[in-house]
């Protein structure tokens, strides 16, 4: 497949959206979402928000995610956090794959992600543009459709500086759409089918819910 070409200003668009939520710090969360009762806190655990390219080399951007466990019904729950249920990338790159493929196959798209130095492989891409029923909110760049989540968190990039958390848990989410008081996505929920939890913490579930 032929590597296509990125006008540079997008492809500089894309990374500073990315790029200003690392070390971002994620510390509210109102009451569990699953019973509504009352939350205290449990631990924090840093997540991976995305992987670039930067300088030909791999470069993995985190955030850090407070965690709560419900004093109701046991349930351990995040704080609300830029990532949608199900997955394990941050929503942006996620809103990235559904948008370009509006534009172009699925595997076109993870191509494009390649080709703006996002490390998305082809396989997750169709899944992510597979599991999502609705539209991303998108405005047009340079004649591409990118989300408005995207171009958003790179207008706050441009008055960031450049250290690590720059940039509060609070600014982010709003820049991803998501209300601080409560998690919702711009999309309706994803399919349960399949989705990307991570095995420490069914484990750590599993160990706080057993009598």
């Amino acid at each position: 497949m032929k590597a296509p070409r990125i006008p540079p200003m997008l492809s500089t668009i894309v990374q500073a959206s990315l790029i200003v939520v690392d070390g971002a710090i994620f510390t509210d969360r109102a009451s569990c979402p699953s019973c509504g009762g009352p939350v205290s806190g449990y631990d924090t655990k840093k997540k991976i928000f995305a992987v670039i390219r930067e300088n030909d080399r791999e470069r993995t951007l985190h955030v850090t995610v407070k965690r709560f466990i419900c004093t109701r019904c046991g349930a351990i729950v995040n704080a609300d956090e830029p990532f949608y249920p199900g997955t394990r990338i941050g929503s942006p790159v996620v809103d990235l794959c559904v948008t370009l493929a509006t534009m172009m196959p699925a595997n076109r798209a993870a191509a494009w992600l390649d080709a703006m130095d996002v490390i998305v492989d082809r396989t997750s891409c169709r899944k992510y543009v597979k599991r999502f029923a609705g539209p991303v909110p998108a405005t047009a760049l340079f004649g591409v459709n990118l989300p408005l989540s995207v171009t958003t968190l790179s207008a706050l990039a441009t008055g960031a500086g450049s250290e690590l958390g720059a940039v509060s848990g609070a600014e982010v989410l709003t820049a991803c759409g998501f209300p601080s008081a409560y998690r919702a996505a711009l999309h309706r929920p994803l399919r349960k089918e399949g989705e990307d939890r991570d095995p420490e913490e069914e484990k750590e579930d599993r160990q706080v819910q057993a009598p």
